[in-house]
């Protein structure tokens, strides 16, 4: 780096040129990373092309342009990410929120305004599912859970920043958790198969494994969140899980088996499935339980 004078224009030029092989969106990233560094959003980039960058800013801009060529994710780079028009902290210690995690969101919220009740949301980690719901229900309950306190630090941040009423609870799924009333089950559980090769690659490096992969091709955690979903809802209440592409028959099975009725998997936008739920039936709930 020399020490020659830069402005906006010239800055988003060069990191174009230097992320064109390394991101799918080089403009974009670079006009991002550049606000981040300059604490202005990217219409202000076009409105100022030629505003001059000090030395210290354009020194923070190629550290994470340096970043960003490694693969690391964006958000992470940013400490933010965008999801149902609200910005959420990210950190290492959470996943990224993906866009295809608002259908799970989108099939709790039309739920639960048909049936309102409780609401329990496993592996949060940013919060952004239970904080989402929480936003849209004010006056429903909404717990969640994860096994990582780093991760519910950040959930914690993302709750009070969005003024939601969430109650967070570190548990490994359900083994801390007493109620047995939930009207929802939510959860976007890892679900990558941990010999999946993707994981190495592509920023998933980068984020937390134990939120991203899974024993048995991918299935252990969805299965073990079926299986046990009867002893925390109550009858008629639903469970929602978010799965890989391909995971849609393998799910609807495990529902099913598990006596689950009305089960059904959802498309994304891309068309691909994405989303299981099925309905508790009161067969499901034990005696001791009915009228809890």
């Amino acid at each position: 780096m020399t020490n020659k004078s830069h402005t906006i224009a010239s800055l988003l030029k060069e990191a174009r040129t230097i992320l064109k092989h390394k991101s799918d969106s080089p403009r974009l990233d670079a006009e991002i990373l550049l606000g981040h560094c300059i604490g202005k959003n990217r219409t202000y980039l076009f409105t100022w092309p030629e505003e001059a960058v000090d030395h210290d800013t354009t020194s923070q801009f190629y550290e994470l342009l340096e970043q960003r060529q490694s693969e690391v994710p964006l958000a992470y780079l940013t400490g933010s990410k965008e999801f149902w028009s609200m910005d959420f902290t990210v950190t290492t210690d959470t996943l990224i929120p993906r866009p295809d995690t608002e259908l799970l969101v989108q099939l709790a919220v039309e739920s639960l305004n048909d049936t309102p009740g409780p609401v329990l949301d496993l592996g949060t980690g940013s919060g952004v599912i239970a904080i989402c719901i929480a936003h849209e229900h004010p006056e429903i309950r909404v717990d969640a859970v994860d096994s990582s306190e780093a991760a519910l630090v950040i959930a914690r941040q993302n709750s009070t920043k969005h003024n939601a009423c969430v109650n967070f609870l570190q548990s490994d799924w359900y083994s801390n958790v007493e109620r047995k009333d939930y009207q929802l089950i939510v959860s976007n559980p890892p679900y990558i198969d941990k010999q999946d090769d993707h994981l190495h690659r592509g920023g998933l490096q980068f984020e937390p494994d134990s939120a991203l992969s899974a024993a048995e091709n991918g299935l252990a955690a969805i299965k073990h969140i079926v299986t046990h979903a009867s002893e925390h809802c109550r009858t008629g209440g639903w469970v929602m899980i978010e799965h890989g592409f391909e995971q849609g028959l393998a799910a609807r099975q495990l529902m099913q088996d598990n006596g689950l009725h009305h089960v059904r998997t959802e498309q994304d936008i891309e068309n691909r499935d994405r989303v299981t739920l099925g309905q508790i039936d009161e067969r499901q709930i034990g005696e001791s339980q009915i009228g809890e």
